[in-house]
């Protein structure tokens, strides 16, 4: 799957046999964890534009199967995404947290509308969720899934799924390698996830 292709498990984008093959992959995973079942219907029910749950939500999950972890590692955070750029109140997010934890407080919930993070991170304006998880450091971290239907899912995935897969930790060159390097080690991923291989 080619940079900033999108992946759907609902039938709404064609996908080659081979790529379905690896988004369901992905997928039934999610399926199997209860806790991410639940987060991802809640924030389906938020009902705001292009929103996803992305980055360690998805990623850490394949990177557990990989390891034949016996649960889930647990989560540091939950990185919602959206996409709304007629948004008028640069604080609406703070609402949407509120909500979240209310239903959910075991989990720490971080929503942030991709539309206006751009200033932020020194980049030019964002087209779309999708756009702005490929100036993330991480290949394998620019992936998120939302809930459409009912044990109805569509992925989206700025790099491809097929990194994440062979347990890859790849540097995106939009971002400086030294915060590349600095994640790989601040995170620890090599040590709990020790089959990970930092492709060159």
């Amino acid at each position: 799957m080619n940079k900033s292709q999108q992946c759907a498990t609902n039938g709404a984008v064609a996908l080659d046999d081979i790529t379905q093959v690896k988004v369901d992959r992905i997928v039934e995973l999610i399926k199997r964890d209860m806790v991410r079942v639940k987060a991802l219907n809640l924030v389906a029910k938020l009902a705001i534009p292009q929103c996803y749950i992305a980055a360690g939500f998805v990623r850490n999950l394949v990177w557990d199967a990989l390891h034949n972890l016996d649960s889930p590692t647990p989560l540091n955070d939950v990185d919602v995404i959206y996409f709304d750029p007629e948004e008028a109140n640069p604080d609406a997010y703070i609402k949407y947290e509120s909500q979240l934890v209310l239903q959910m407080p075991e989990l720490n919930w971080q929503v942030r509308n991709q539309a206006i993070m751009h200033g932020r991170n020194g980049d030019s304006s964002y087209k779309s969720a999708l756009d702005a998880m490929s100036y993330w450091p991480e290949k394998e971290t620019a992936i998120a899934i939302r809930q459409t239907a009912e044990s109805q899912y569509e992925c989206i995935a700025a790099f491809g799924v097929e990194s994440l897969l062979k347990g890859d930790i790849t540097y995106n060159p939009n971002r400086p390698r030294e915060v590349f390097d600095d994640r790989v080690k601040s995170k620890g991923w090599l040590v709990r996830w020790p089959q990970l291989s930092v492709a060159p």
